[in-house]
């Protein structure tokens, strides 16, 4: 992961407003642009000011935890979709083949017609 030195002032801020709404979610306030505010002023950072007002509006109902608890429970659904492409991609070329066979067929009977000509 890299260091918050290195990320860009956009980044930086964005990082400041979210870990100051995940400590308020921890300590059970709400995360209104006042709170993550002061927080971040605390921290000895500064960010932009629409900054916290864009996180406040953004979180406003919303429970950061089952939010955080329900990210992984999403992943485990696109396996068995994901398996299905192997199979399906396999039967065109079962069909491709019997193609080729074909043409080799009608290729072999080509020679031997001419071969009746003489």
């Amino acid at each position: 992961m890299a260091s918050t030195a290195t990320v860009s002032k956009h980044e930086h801020d964005e990082l400041c407003c979210s870990y100051a709404a995940l400590i308020c979610q921890d300590q059970g306030i709400d995360a209104n642009s006042d709170h993550i505010s002061k927080l971040i002023a605390a921290s000895g950072n500064q960010v932009e000011s629409y900054w916290p007002g864009l996180f406040a509006k953004a979180l406003t109902g919303v429970n950061i935890k089952d939010l955080l608890s329900n990210l992984g429970g999403s992943g485990g659904g696109a396996a068995p979709a994901g398996g299905a492409g192997p199979a399906a991609a396999a039967a065109p070329v079962e069909e491709e083949k019997e193609a080729q066979e074909e043409e080799a067929d009608v290729g072999v009977g080509d020679i031997f017609a001419q071969a009746d000509e003489y």
